[in-house]
């Protein structure tokens, strides 16, 4: 009787077990039950975008956050009650900060400045060792005619999407650029966790020992222009990864599309302007990572044989305008993996762009992902490829030293001590930058202080799909998980925040 009783319990348990599984479609780490093609993952999450923006360091956007101003004639931010702090400017470091000028606010009026310095060398002198106090020296615009301009902050009623963003999702205060240097190394840590591996291995202020260190343009891109410096890059990506479990994925960039073609050579010359009038190039070839890798680049920006391709390997080879990614999602056949590249003047980067219009690209996007019926599997990651030099005061740990001409964060031609046999050209983590989690599993009005990089995206990436690591001393084997920003224990939330892309203020909640 005892063994009769114990078969009939089993029976039962597998009976329940077989029900849940048939009737939970978020089980981790099998394929879903109502879409038995889709690949497995460890998460309730199917689809992943990251959305990366440039220059914005982390005191710049989130420097007073959740405080703001709130003049009469700005969109006004009210923060919920027990919004937790960040890391942020304390009145400190506003009234007395050990640089040459204490940093000020800007309103929405002085959406546009010009562009400050964010060279690999120049930043590690603006750290100072860990003093942080060289900003004005070191990091301030060469166009700039107020060199203090480099310490100077928005507050809420400027990036006022983005503060609403974090007030309702997940954001992290100790998130970084994996290295120093500007847009090219940030965009291959996120893909590749390396920047080591460029041909050829050494040019001034590009490359040095076989890291790149400035912004080479692609080689195996007709846009990159034929005056300029061009490598190639060897090893692996995500991308790699990615094809070998049949995921799929692709990097859509605005302005990917030529506007013509001269002798069999694409020509990228769609433009738009920016709030302040200026006419801006859609497409900037150092900010697609993947055409620096022969195996992931698409040279001639051909277009996906179909709409149904995307996705998939075939002539664009995962490398897309900014429109097919919405061709695909409306077409139910939204990637797995989705990088998203604005149009540049909706990118983000001083110069050329500015906080409004980068503001309207992400509601609109945001706005239009929450109203899929993927949404409720969906992990929104927004963050950047470099500070543009922009003052933040916090020193971040330095995991990888480097001893070349290049480096200077400890003294001339050291970032630390480099360890035997450990790429060079690599020093960092680098600034801190802004990162925000938006997903129905993303935890709400939540400020991670968890340890965290440009390549901890790509580990989130590779845990989620089963992928491995990239290996070759990629800073995928350092990174910090980006797990506690979510909550994976509870089901998806069913709201959605909408708003408006002009004011970033909430239109339904």
């Amino acid at each position: 009787m005892k063994r009769q009783h114990a078969r009939t319990t089993w029976v039962r348990r597998l009976g329940l077990a077989l029900s849940l599984l048939s009737s939970t479609p978020l089980l981790m780490g099998v394929a879903r039950a109502d879409d038995p093609n889709r690949a497995p993952t460890q998460w309730p999450i199917d689809h992943v975008v990251v959305i990366f923006q440039e220059n914005v360091s982390f005191d710049h956007y989130f420097g007073t956050y959740p405080s703001a101003t709130n003049p009469p004639d700005e969109p006004a931010f009210s923060p919920k009650p027990n919004t937790p702090a960040v890391n942020g400017l304390s009145p400190g470091l506003v009234s007395n900060n050990p640089n040459a000028a204490n940093p000020k606010r800007l309103d929405r009026s002085q959406a546009v400045t010009c562009d400050q310095d964010h060279g690999y060398t120049d930043e590690q002198k603006a750290f100072d060792a860990g003093l942080m106090d060289k900003f004005v020296e070191f990091v301030s615009g060469g166009s700039c005619t107020d060199k203090t301009l480099v310490m100077d902050y928005y507050d809420g009623n400027t990036v006022t999407a983005i503060w609403n963003y974090a007030q309702h999702f997940a954001v992290s205060d100790n998130f970084y650029n994996t290295v120093f240097g500007p847009s090219t190394p940030g965009a291959l840590n996120l893909i590749a966790g390396q920047t080591h591996g460029a041909t050829p291995p050494d040019i001034a202020d590009n490359v040095i020992s076989g890291s790149v260190i400035g912004d080479p343009r692609p080689l195996f891109d007709d846009c990159s222009p034929a005056t300029t410096t061009k490598i190639a890059m060897s090893g692996h990506h995500v991308g790699d990864l990615l094809n070998a479990q049949n995921v799929t994925w692709g990097w859509f960039a605005g302005g990917f599309t030529p506007s013509g073609v001269v002798n069999g050579v694409a020509v990228c010359g769609t433009a738009h302007q920016n709030i302040a009038g200026a006419t801006v190039t859609d497409y900037i070839p150092h900010h697609e990572p993947f055409q620096y890798f022969q195996s992931s680049a698409n040279p001639h920006h051909v277009p996906p044989s179909s709409t149904s391709m995307i996705g998939k390997t075939d002539q664009a080879n995962h490398q897309y305008d900014l429109q097919d990614f919405w061709r695909a999602v409306q077409a139910g056949n939204m990637p797995a993996v989705s990088y998203l590249k604005a149009r540049a003047f909706q990118d983000g980067h001083a110069g050329y762009s500015d906080p409004l219009d980068e503001q309207r690209f992400l509601v609109e996007t945001i706005n239009q992902l929450q109203n899929r019926p993927e949404w409720n599997r969906t992990a929104v990651f927004i963050t950047y490829d470099d500070s543009d030099g922009w003052y933040d005061h916090v020193m971040p740990p330095i995991v990888s030293h480097s001893n070349t001409a290049a480096d200077a964060l400890t003294g001339p031609g050291a970032c630390g001590v480099g360890k035997a046999g450990a790429y060079e050209g690599r020093c960092g983590y680098g600034p801190r930058v802004p990162l925000l989690v938006i997903s129905p599993f993303a935890k709400s009005n939540y400020v991670d202080h968890a340890v965290t990089d440009q390549s901890s995206v790509l580990r989130f990436i590779e845990d989620n799909w089963f992928l491995g690591r990239i290996g070759n001393q990629s800073f995928d084997a350092l990174a910090g998980s980006l797990e506690t920003l979510f909550q994976f224990d509870q089901g998806p939330r069913t709201g959605r925040l909408i708003l408006d892309p002009a004011t970033g203020l909430p239109t339904s909640d």
